[in-house]
């Protein structure tokens, strides 16, 4: 049985595997685009308030690091219980305030039912109770891959400052699945960056 496996994998020429090999490739980067063309498209809008973050980090380019309100938050419910794995999927409420910006309402392990004015976003627990603990602390540090944003080079400082002033807010496309992508910047409430929906 391998031999024959063996002997049809030689009887296919070089260049016909190669072919393969990169239209793969070039099929992994289609799908990685058409995802984020789906939150981007698909996904409700969320506005959220950024926080300041230390320290910068000079090495990885121009882009503005972004902490959230929604960062860290108290467990709630979770607090003590066991956690699936390290850096186990949570699911945050959100809400909109009287200012429009989504303020979190509470924290699950699973997903919850939602109003029409809620909506819920998916992240990772980043820290709880240190490596060694498996279980939820009172207070979370929830990561949702809305941490950075990469900007034209030299714009990086401007918005890092109007973060730090609490100027800049994050419009976030977010699905009923929870997965959720940067929409726009806000600086001042006027866009000053937005994603192409490709």
């Amino acid at each position: 049985m391998i031999e024959a496996i063996t002997n049809f994998w030689q009887r296919i020429p070089k260049a016909v595997l190669f072919g393969v090999a990169i239209l793969l490739q070039c099929a992994l980067l289609v799908l990685m685009v058409a995802d984020r063309m789906q939150i981007l498209r698909e996904g409700r809008e969320v506005t959220l308030q950024t926080r300041p973050v230390d320290p910068r980090d000079l090495l990885r380019g121009d882009y503005v690091v972004l902490g959230y309100d929604i960062t860290q938050l108290p467990a709630g419910a979770l607090a003590g219980q066991p956690m699936a794995g390290r850096n186990p999927v949570v699911f945050v409420k959100l809400a909109p305030d009287a200012s429009g910006l989504y303020q979190p309402v509470s924290v699950h392990a699973e997903p919850v039912a939602v109003t029409a004015a809620e909506v819920l976003i998916r992240g990772r627990v980043a820290y709880s109770c240190g490596s060694t603990n498996r279980i939820f602390c009172d207070k979370l540090t929830i990561r949702y891959g809305l941490e950075s944003y990469f900007v034209p080079e030299g714009e990086g400082r401007k918005l890092e400052q109007a973060r730090n002033q609490q100027k800049l807010r994050v419009v976030a496309a977010v699905l009923p699945s929870g997965r959720a992508a940067i929409k726009r910047l806000l600086l001042d409430g006027e866009p000053v960056y937005e994603e192409p929906l490709y």
